[in-house]
């Protein structure tokens, strides 16, 4: 009936994250990279790489914002975990699926609606560097202010349905779990054999 769909959409959303989160994670690199030949330019040549120096704004600003959804998919934003630990696998599913509905969902539609105009604004007037020789793409990297809460909105909605999911019996552990293999049960055989 519904079960298909639902795990078919999740394994799409979780896939969308995985393969951006993998793909921008690249740019740091390129950072390091960039960051080297505007120091050597500079203090080598003497000469001053605006669109470089600028590229690496872009390119800081395109891994923080769009690497965000890739971060909650894996677990490994700053969290104040003084009682969730401790919780069991159902009671932290029902917990991230709560703080999905009240604390995630509407900080970014939010976000959504307080950007929107100001995005589309830019987009306008193709708002471009203020320094002479920059990059004329300004208004594409505040685009980002509307693809971040975008793409929290799509992994958070792929960890609702996983523990939605997992709630009702039709996956084995709740979003997470999975990588924290100190908190998942050990299965062990009746049939081993006992050494004494």
């Amino acid at each position: 009936m519904v079960k298909r769909p639902i795990l078919a959409l999740i394994h799409i959303l979780e896939s969308f994250t995985e393969w951006t989160g993998k793909l921008i994670s690249w740019l740091t690199l390129f950072m390091v990279l960039v960051v080297v030949a505007v120091l050597v330019l500079r203090n080598i040549f003497g000469f001053s790489a605006i669109p470089l120096q600028e590229s690496v704004t872009y390119m800081h600003g395109i891994v923080f914002m769009l690497g965000a959804a890739y971060t909650l998919k894996h677990s490994d934003h700053v969290r104040v975990d003084v009682f969730y630990h401790r919780f069991s696998h159902r009671t932290k599913a029902l917990v991230d699926m709560v703080g999905f509905l009240i604390l995630l969902l509407p900080v970014c539609v939010f976000l959504i609606v307080y950007s929107l105009d100001y995005v589309i604004f830019n987009w306008k007037i193709k708002e471009g560097s203020s320094q002479p020789g920059g990059l004329p793409y300004l208004y594409i990297l505040k685009t980002l202010l509307l693809a971040l809460p975008i793409t929290l909105i799509i992994q958070g909605t792929a960890q609702f349905l996983h523990n939605l999911a997992y709630l009702l019996g039709w996956m084995p552990l709740p979003h997470g779990v999975e990588e924290d293999t100190q908190s998942a049960p050990q299965v062990t055989s009746d049939k081993e054999p006992k050494h004494g």
